[in-house]
């Protein structure tokens, strides 16, 4: 599905978020804090847009996808002479990375799309060193009232359509609603990732709740997790 919409899919993240999504990335940035010089792993990087936002920062990037032609649009976005952003192609269930090997993995919008999402916790804590952070940005569902009710009706009526007309593929802007008004609150998928043993957890709802930023640090003393 995301290799027939790759063509079509960044004109859409401007076009359904009215550029708000470039905002929602950077904000992951500025709760990494400083970047400068760190190693960054961008898990289930699609075209590079959370990697590209980092490697501005001054971060050493590797932008990892399954979805080659996705993965395929992304080195466009990088300065010829920046080497701080490459990509690779990868499973965010077996991230192809040593255990410790980086200061932070993030991933933006993807974690929602694995076959496993505990396992994918998992491995994001893997390959982060001790100290160092998981950040995951996802669509969320705002709290009840009156913002609630138009945002829900414009994600699951007009979104479906407008995406539907402009990347001619109805079934992957059918998927996006059904799969984010699936997603677990805030509070829950905050207790999943610390089943995984992340620690000093937390989230940030941002733009009224349309998405949420979760964060998690990675302890000192390693386990394997304690979920599914």
């Amino acid at each position: 599905m995301f290799s027939r919409i790759a063509g079509s899919y960044d004109l859409l993240n401007r076009v359904l978020s009215c550029g708000i999504d470039r905002r929602w990335r950077k904000r992951v940035v500025a709760r990494a804090g400083q970047v400068q010089g760190c190693a960054v792993l961008d898990v289930c990087t699609g075209t590079g847009d959370l990697a590209v936002a980092f490697a501005q920062a001054g971060a050493r990037v590797v932008g990892v996808d399954f979805t080659r032609p996705m993965l395929l649009r992304a080195p466009s976005k990088v300065r010829s002479d920046d080497l701080r952003a490459q990509f690779a192609q990868g499973d965010a269930l077996c991230i192809p990375a040593m255990e410790g090997s980086v200061d932070f993995a993030c991933v933006a919008f993807g974690i929602r799309n694995v076959a496993d999402r505990h396992l994918g916790l998992r491995e994001m804590g893997r390959v982060v060193r001790p100290g160092g952070q998981v950040l995951v940005l996802e669509f969320s569902t705002p709290p009840r009232g009156l913002f609630a009710w138009a945002y829900r009706l414009y994600f699951t009526r007009i979104l479906p359509t407008l995406g539907r007309w402009i990347s001619r593929d109805g079934d992957a802007y059918a998927y996006l609603p059904r799969t984010v008004m699936a997603w677990p609150q805030p509070e829950a998928f905050q207790a999943e990732m610390e089943a995984e043993g992340l620690v000093d957890c937390g989230f940030e709802r941002l733009t009224g709740g349309i998405a949420c930023l979760h964060f998690g640090t990675v302890s000192g003393e390693r386990n394997e997790g304690v979920g599914p």
